[in-house]
């Protein structure tokens, strides 16, 4: 293993410009960054510690919204009462995701933060051609094993999945990421590879999450995270889907519906296409099938992913209907 530095960083500000130093990185819970250590991936000069700068684990929930602080644990933001009545997509999400140990260790900047899971990245030893690594070295998984990788918003230099699920709810219900002096959605801050691939965040030198604030809404409080994935737990989606819905008075018109994706595309997946060819429409089972075909326009496969643009408008269909039949 590579020799590094380490370094506690004193306040927020330290830690940024610590962290804006040539091959420093980040330590939070740690959970990716001992797995890309292990294989070979990141190999940091120095670590700057976070885990004590007090404040960055709050997490805060009123009328307008939630204020999640980006050091708290992803699994107290599970269970934190609050979320699960108002944002219970969020909720359902980060319970879905990894195992009891992880979500007890891991954050939710570090979540952020987390590196595709693509076999080919992870394996730089038998797969020295991968655009993430080194760009302009090809990418391995275009004609290699694709069952787990994306069909929307890949690109030609490619075509690796985005794993996360706290993303997609958090795309779902325009989210923002907090990043110091600036504020993103979390929709732009997960960029699509094009002809980039090894720049996945929107996050300069000198930057680090400090918060995540997810705005109240009714479509928010009537939320739900589906994720279908080849075993119960500790498994990466084959396709999900986060979907809040808000209904009219009469208790069957759609007022307001969100749709996000996770498991088929490259960043986490906003299906405004459902969206919009559902708002103002009666909740019935299939227009919903109908318009969740559209969720995978533009779906390219390699093979052996061609399921995903089956399976995907499924799962987006099951979420809707089921928020309906809880109505």
């Amino acid at each position: 293993m590579k020799d590094f530095s380490y370094l506690r960083a004193s306040s927020t500000d330290a830690a940024r410009q610590a962290a804006a130093l040539p091959g420093a990185m980040l330590l939070a819970g740690g959970t990716t960054l001992i797995d890309l250590a292990k294989c070979g991936v990141a190999e940091p000069d120095t670590l700057v510690d976070i885990t004590h700068l007090k404040g960055l684990d709050r997490i805060s929930v009123d009328e307008r919204g939630a204020t999640i602080g980006a050091l708290a644990r992803m699994g107290h933001v599970a269970d934190h009462a609050d979320i699960k009545s108002r944002f219970p997509a969020v909720s359902e999400a980060l319970w879905q995701a990894a195992s009891a140990q992880i979500r007890n260790m891991a954050t939710i900047g570090g979540n952020l933060m987390q590196r595709t899971r693509c076999p080919y990245f992870r394996d730089p030893a038998n797969f020295p051609a991968c655009n993430k690594r080194q760009l302009g070295s090809g990418c391995s998984a275009i004609g290699g094993v694709t069952r787990g990788h994306a069909v929307l918003g890949t690109s030609a230099a490619c075509i690796a999945m985005y794993p996360g699920d706290l993303a997609t709810a958090l795309v779902a219900f325009d989210a923002t990421v907090r990043l110091g002096e600036r504020q993103l959605l979390v929709d732009d801050f997960f960029l699509l590879p094009g002809a980039t691939p090894d720049r996945e965040h929107a996050i300069e030198p000198g930057e680090m999450i400090t918060a995540i604030e997810i705005p109240s809404s009714v479509a928010a409080r009537r939320s739900t995270y589906l994720k279908i994935r080849d075993r119960q737990s500790y498994e990466f989606a084959a396709a999900s889907a986060a979907v809040g819905l808000e209904l009219e008075a009469d208790g069957r018109t759609i007022r307001d519906l969100r749709v996000a994706l996770g498991g088929v595309a490259t960043k986490p997946w906003r299906a405004r296409a459902v969206e919009d060819a559902l708002k103002g429409k009666v909740l019935e089972p299939d227009a919903v099938r109908a318009a969740s075909l559209l969720a995978v326009e533009g779906a390219v496969d390699h093979g052996a992913n061609h399921y995903k643009i089956e399976l995907a408008p499924r799962v987006v269909a099951r979420a809707i209907l089921k928020l309906g039949e809880a109505a």
